[in-house]
């Protein structure tokens, strides 16, 4: 037996007590400041990571991104439980109201906000209506707390480093944001009342579960009951013998409430190699058993093929940990979905399991373990159902965690829709490192009418200036339904740009004189042609510049002297 699997599965066992509240149910002794918690006899702490868009890359890039992701897995502490989860939840309608629509401000421009916010109720009414959030939890067995803050600040610094490298990035969670995930998960459609601050409810002697516990939970023999919906625990029971990379966002892109949990126990390579010897020896002893028997005739004892074939996935297995920079890991992975009736929680362990079945891949219900399922599917840390399956890396990446990125910005506008996961494209730009941007497509692709809504939303969410140079003339209404100023430049019209005009300020300290006459020389030049300008032209420039500028001054001076004589004769006067 491999000492790593029965370390771990003896840091899982915990005494057994009745619980005699919902509170005590919730399986967290301890809550430190800096977000590490205490699950049991381990300490766990959960970081979360971004999406990346690897459905819709090229397969060059995939296989990039899956040789990241494996050097990812390959880095993870071998001491301890990794947990990666994958969280489906609706979309709150106050989140939305507060996040994504426009607030009205009493002007005249409210009835374009309206309709801007009709526009996007309907565009998220036809999409999935789903948030996904991805995490990955650390638990390790340690004597104290000191020991426990020493390793993860380590396990902080690689996960940083590894998802980084996949231009995902791992972000450690606090007590506020780690607490989040398991109150929008008991207490779904109160997700805008959760507060906790864990100074002011240590003052008022109150439990930190109180903030996150269901109304009520009870656990049945196939599924559990919490406040007012039900829910189910899934476990994969049987791997194919090849899985496909998309298993994993197929089940993730069910349209429910659900969280989907990968453990992962990385075996030192050592300890993987001596074992996967041992179980070498133990087939060559029965094959060899065999081979003797016939030598003396005895034919009815030949060789299966089973364990010809075992022999040679075993032989395969230990050519990846030896050469091919592969680990052995123990995994397993479950699924918790919930419902609001029974009858639609049966429809929907049918349809996640019909899924599994499109992969060759078995997806079972736990029965009577539905309490330590839940503990296992929730990003607590704790791995409390023995479903482990024995995969190297490469086995162990194809369950990807990965799909595309989701872009719904706080504060931002509506660009579109997602092409994978439907849901809206909410951006803003001034998060972004770059805010620039670019239309680019051939005519009639709809780049003019992309651009007169990109300016439309802006004008109506932000009091952000606007400057359009319109050459076309094709943005005149629009500037004018939101109140803005259109300036005609023509022979004709009323407006007018003086190139020779200097404001003050002009050159930034340089000589103004110079910076102008510079500009003036290259709009001759453009006029007459590049190399037509020559030294003769260009001195003409210089002193009929120089020349109006002097006439300018006199004039302004002339017309000032009155008013500073008629000045000095009331002060005399006086």
């Amino acid at each position: 037996m491999i000492k790593t699997l029965i370390a771990a599965d003896r840091s899982e066992r915990e005494r057994f007590r009745i619980p005699r509240s919902v509170q005590q149910s919730i399986p967290i002794q301890k809550i430190y400041r800096d977000g590490i918690w205490q699950t049991g006899g381990k300490f766990s702490r959960t970081w979360r990571f971004a999406d990346i868009n690897y459905a819709l890359a090229s397969h060059e890039d995939q296989r990039d991104m899956f040789t990241a992701y494996c050097g990812a897995l390959n880095s993870l502490p071998t001491d301890a439980t990794t947990k990666i989860t994958i969280n489906n939840r609706r979309l709150n309608g106050a989140d939305f109201q507060r996040s994504v629509l426009m607030r009205e401000r009493g002007d005249s421009l409210d009835s374009y906000r309206r309709e801007y916010n009709r526009v996007l109720t309907d565009k998220a009414a036809e999409s999935n209506d789903l948030i996904q959030d991805k995490y990955i939890t650390v638990s390790v067995a340690r004597k104290n707390m000191d020991e426990a803050r020493t390793f993860f600040h380590r396990v902080d610094a690689d996960l940083s480093k590894n998802f980084g490298r996949l231009e995902s990035g791992a972000k450690a969670l606090d007590n506020q944001d780690r607490l989040r995930i398991f109150h929008d998960f008991f207490r779904p459609g109160e997700e805008e009342h959760f507060r906790f601050d864990l100074s002011d409810a240590m003052k008022k002697g109150h439990d930190f579960r109180d903030y996150i516990c269901p109304d009520g939970l009870c656990f049945k023999a196939d599924h559990f009951e919490m406040g007012g919906k039900v829910g189910r625990v899934l476990f994969l029971r049987d791997y194919a013998s090849y899985i496909k990379d998309e298993m994993i966002s197929k089940l993730s892109d069910f349209p429910r409430n659900l969280m989907l949990s990968i453990d992962i126990l990385p075996i030192p390579t050592d300890e993987a190699i001596r074992e996967v010897q041992s179980r070498i020896l133990g087939i060559e002893a029965d094959a060899r058993w065999q081979q003797r028997q016939n030598s003396r005739n005895n034919f009815t004892a030949s060789i299966p093929y089973e364990l010809e074939q075992l022999r040679a996935e075993t032989k395969e297995f230990l050519d990846d940990l030896s050469t091919r920079d592969q680990r052995m890991i123990f995994a397993n992975v479950t699924i918790v979905h919930m419902a609001d009736t029974l009858e639609q929680l049966n429809t929907d362990t049918e349809t996640l399991q019909a899924i599994g079945l499109e992969q060759a891949c078995q997806f079972s219900v736990l029965r009577y373990q539905q309490e330590d399922g839940l503990n296992t599917a929730l990003p607590y840390g704790l791995r409390r159902i023995k479903t482990t399956r024995t995969l190297t890396t490469e086995s162990t990446a194809v369950l990807m965690p990965f799909r595309v990125q989701e872009i719904q910005d706080a504060g931002g506008i509506y660009y579109g829709v997602n092409a994978v996961s439907k849901n809206l494209l909410i951006c803003n730009r001034k998060k972004l490192l770059n805010p620039h941007g670019f239309v680019l497509g051939v005519s009639g692709s709809g780049k003019s009418f992309s651009m007169k809504e990109a300016i439309t939303f802006i004008a109506l969410s932000t009091n952000d200036d606007i400057i359009m140079i319109d050459a076309e003339r094709e943005y005149g209404e629009l500037t004018r339904a939101l109140q803005g100023a259109v300036l005609e430049i023509s022979p004709s019209s009323p407006h007018h740009i003086n190139p020779l005009d200097i404001n003050r300020g002009y050159g930034a300290g340089e000589n103004p004189v110079a910076m102008k006459s510079e500009l003036m020389m290259s709009i001759c030049e453009q006029q007459m042609g590049v190399g037509q300008l020559g030294a003769f032209h260009k001195s003409i420039i210089d002193r009929q510049y120089l020349s109006r500028l002097h006439q300018e001054r006199r004039r302004r001076q002339d017309s000032d002297s009155p008013g500073l004589a008629q000045r000095g004769q009331a002060a005399a006067g006086a």
